[in-house]
């Protein structure tokens, strides 16, 4: 998930801070997500597919 995070942020060009603060959280977090450090809850995966438009199998890598 941590590689279409980056790519899928990188095709909107906006920062990782943008994208932090439009899902509700920090900066931080979302770095963490994009390194594969953390993973995001549930609910945090749906503000995620949300904000990128895509599906949550697609971020899971379920489908490319």
């Amino acid at each position: 998930m941590n590689e279409r995070l980056k790519s899928l942020r990188k095709e909107k060009g906006v920062s990782q801070k943008d994208v932090a603060k439009a899902i509700g959280v920090t900066m931080s977090a979302y770095s963490n997500y994009e390194q594969g450090i953390r993973e995001p809850s549930f609910a945090i995966l749906i503000e995620l597919c949300k904000y990128f438009e895509v599906s949550a199998d697609y971020l899971l890598g379920l489908e490319d």
